[in-house]
C-alpha cells in the first residue's frame, strides 16, 4: 500500500492544488478510508467560490473502503479492512446532550458555528494528519467517526446520494411531519427538494407538490417519477391559484423551502399555508423574511416555522436503507454526473450550473 496519497486541496477561491500527503500511522482506535466516491452539494459550491482562511481538502459526502483499521476501532465501528462504509461528515465529542441522542450536528466540536470544527471536508490541512476530506485518494478516520457499514453491493456513486436523501427525510418527515393525511409542498426541485419529495411520498403523504421555474422542467418531470403528485412552474402558472385547485382551497400542511431564494418563496408558502401548517426553511438564503401576508395573520393560524440544519443518524440509516433495498431505481436518476479526481474543478462548475448541463447530484470518483 502506498505511504503517500494525492488530495485536491483548496487554496484559494476556485483554485485547487494536487498535493501529496503522508498517510498516517494507524493506532488501535482509528482508521484510514480508501475513497470510492464523494458527492458534491450546494455547500461545497459555496466553499469553492469563497475565500478560504487556510487550505483544506473538501468532501463530506464520502463513500469508501476500509484500508487500515485498529483493533479497538474495528470493535467500536463493527467493520474490518475491505468493508464498504459511509462515514458521516460529523466528528462529534460523543459526550454532550446532543451526541447522546444522535443529533451530532449540534455538537460544539463539529458544528460550523463554533470556530475550528472537526468535520470531514471542513477541517483544515494544518490539523494532523491533513487528509480530513474526501477529495482525495484516502481520508483519515478519527476515533470518534460516526460509521455506517454497507452490506449490499451498490455502486459507490449511488451510495453517495445518502446525504441529500437523509436531509430530505430529516426536513420533510422529521422536521415537517409529512405523513398520511398531510399535503406537502416542496419549494425547489434540486437534489434536496427531490429527496424531500421522495421521502414524503414514501411515508404516505396524501399529496406531494413540487414547485420550480421554467428551466427546471426536467427536474419537475423527475419529481413526478420520485412520487410527486403535482408540479408547478411558478413562472408560467399562478402559484396560489394552482394550490387552491389542488387542495380544494384548504392549503398545505407542510412546506419545505429549499429554493435558496429566501423571502419571496417564504411569502408564497405563508400565502398557501393551512391552519397549523409547519414551514421548514432548509435553503432560504440570507434574505430578510417577513411572516406577514396581507389578510392572513400568522398569529391566527397557529403556524410553526422551523429552520433546518443537517440530518440525524437515523435519517442516514433510513436513506441507506432506501438506496440498498433495490426497490427504488428511480433514485438513480438523481445521480447525474461523475468525474475523476483530476477534474474536480469541472465537477464543481457542473454542480454550480456552469459546466455540463442537466446536473443534479455530481460525484467525484477518486
Amino acid at each position: 500500500m502506498a505511504e503517500k496519497a494525492i488530495s485536491a486541496t483548496l487554496v484559494a477561491p476556485k483554485q485547487f492544488e494536487f498535493r501529496e500527503y503522508e498517510l498516517p500511522e494507524i493506532s488501535s482506535n482509528d482508521g484510514l478510508l480508501k475513497m470510492e466516491a464523494v458527492g458534491i452539494c450546494g455547500a461545497d459550491v459555496g466553499t469553492y467560490h469563497r475565500e478560504v482562511p487556510k487550505p483544506r481538502i473538501m468532501g463530506h459526502e464520502n463513500v469508501g473502503v476500509i484500508a487500515r483499521i485498529g483493533k479497538e476501532a474495528e470493535e467500536r465501528w463493527g467493520v474490518k479492512e475491505g468493508d464498504l462504509v459511509i462515514p458521516e461528515e460529523y466528528i462529534p465529542c460523543f459526550h454532550c446532550k446532543y451526541c447522546y441522542t444522535g443529533r451530532f450536528r449540534f455538537c460544539k466540536q463539529t458544528d460550523r458555528g463554533h470556530g475550528q470544527q472537526y468535520r470531514h471536508g471542513q477541517t483544515t490541512v494544518d490539523v494532523w494528519p491533513s487528509i480530513w476530506g474526501g477529495f482525495g485518494q484516502y481520508m483519515y478516520l478519527p476515533p470518534n467517526t460516526v460509521m455506517h457499514k454497507i452490506d449490499k453491493p451498490v455502486p459507490p456513486h449511488v451510495l453517495a446520494l445518502y446525504l441529500p436523501l437523509a436531509d430530505g427525510i430529516e426536513w420533510a418527515v422529521r422536521y415537517g411531519g409529512a405523513r398520511q393525511g398531510k399535503t406537502v409542498l416542496i419549494q425547489g426541485p434540486g437534489q434536496m427538494g427531490l429527496s424531500a419529495a421522495f421521502a414524503s411520498s414514501q411515508v404516505g403523504a396524501d399529496c406531494v407538490i413540487v414547485t420550480g421555474m421554467s428551466h427546471d422542467a426536467a427536474r419537475l418531470d423527475m419529481a413526478r417519477r420520485l412520487g410527486a403528485d403535482h408540479t408547478i412552474d411558478v413562472e408560467t402558472e399562478d402559484f396560489e391559484e394552482r394550490i387552491r385547485e389542488i387542495t380544494g382551497g384548504d392549503g398545505v400542511d407542510v412546506v419545505v423551502n429549499v429554493t435558496g431564494g429566501g423571502g419571496h418563496a417564504t411569502a408564497d408558502a405563508l400565502a398557501v399555508a393551512s391552519n397549523e401548517c409547519t414551514i421548514v426553511l432548509a435553503g432560504a438564503g440570507d434574505e430578510p423574511i417577513s411572516l406577514g401576508v396581507a389578510g392572513k395573520r400568522p398569529s391566527r393560524r397557529d403556524l410553526t416555522v422551523k429552520t433546518a440544519n443537517g440530518h440525524s443518524y437515523d435519517s442516514v440509516n433510513e436513506a441507506i436503507g432506501y438506496l440498498t433495498s433495490g426497490k427504488h431505481p428511480e433514485l438513480l436518476d438523481i445521480a447525474t454526473h461523475q468525474f475523476p479526481l483530476e477534474e474536480v474543478a469541472r465537477a464543481l462548475d457542473t454542480a454550480a450550473g456552469d459546466g455540463e448541463p442537466g446536473a443534479i447530484h455530481v460525484t467525484l470518483l477518486p
